[in-house]
């Protein structure tokens, strides 16, 4: 049944709403970094900005080393992201070709981990972080975030879906597993990656409660703890917002440079199963 013209009229005008509604605070932050303190709070809704210079994001690098926080953050979250891939692609084929004993009992066990609050494993994995003398390292938090429950599901489903026929053409080939895996399901899964990898890479570049437990000292801060801590240190937060907003914004911009750059990538992952028929 086809839809009707106002129907779609109706839709339309609702997704230009929540867009709006999705994209105003981002707005909001930028516009307020080029603005002074006492025009915030005078009229925190007008979005024209005072000035056009960079004094606020100046003055907020003055105060604290965000270009510092934000190579941390994103030299661990490629790291991460690299690991998480790399394994759960191991995983999800081994999940998804394989017979084994106890295989049913193991996917289970995987999967039923990713229902589990993520402030039950903080304790357990503090203590194994604290014998192998990572704490307050970048290689603590790489090593305690490269297994994904997510990532694993994603290229379960994918491999899922390829056709037995092109894994069966590639054995009668001769090739091994491992040739299978990386020259035939890797390359029609490309979407999949890309997709996965770019939810993964935001997850831990915002990733917070974690990080925050286990670094104690700057040279170690990802952009999340320095921003935090840099909220909570300016004793006078009316006077120093605009800076505020300005180190905001100074965070958000790989974040946004990635999706410009990747954009389409993620709506081809999020719209087919990272597959080419």
């Amino acid at each position: 049944m086809r839809e009707s013209k106002s129907s779609k009229i109706i839709k339309y005008i609702l997704l230009i709403l929540f867009s709006i509604l999705t994209f105003f605070p981002l707005l909001w932050m930028i516009v307020n970094s080029f603005k002074l303190s006492e025009n915030i709070l005078k009229n925190p809704l007008y979005l024209a900005p005072d000035f056009l210079d960079f004094r606020n994001f100046k003055g907020a690098m003055e105060l604290a080393p965000f270009n510092l926080y934000i190579f941390n953050s994103i030299w661990t979250s490629l790291a991460i992201v690299f690991l998480q891939v790399l394994l759960s692609l191991m995983m999800g084929f081994a999940l998804s070709r394989f017979e084994f004993k106890g295989k049913k009992t193991l996917f289970r066990a995987i999967f039923l981990t990713y229902m589990l609050p993520s402030a039950a494993t903080y304790v357990p994995s503090y203590v194994i972080l604290a014998n192998m003398g990572l704490i307050d390292t970048k290689m603590g938090i790489i090593i305690s975030n490269i297994a994904s429950v997510f990532a694993i599901y994603m290229f379960y489903n994918t491999f899922k879906s390829v056709p037995n026929e092109m894994i069966e053409a590639a054995e009668i080939d001769g090739a091994t597993n491992t040739q299978i895996l990386f020259r035939v399901l890797v390359p029609v899964s490309k979407s999949t990656i890309i997709t996965t990898s770019l939810v993964q890479f935001v997850a831990m570049y915002n990733n917070y409660m974690w990080p925050s437990l286990i670094t104690h000292s700057k040279e170690n801060y990802l952009i999340s703890v320095g921003l935090s801590q840099f909220f909570s240190g300016q004793g006078n937060f009316s006077a120093n917002l605009p800076k505020l907003m300005a180190a905001n914004t100074i965070s958000v911009l790989p974040l946004l440079v990635l999706f410009i750059v990747l954009q389409k990538w993620f709506i081809k992952g999020i719209s087919d199963s990272g597959v080419k028929g």
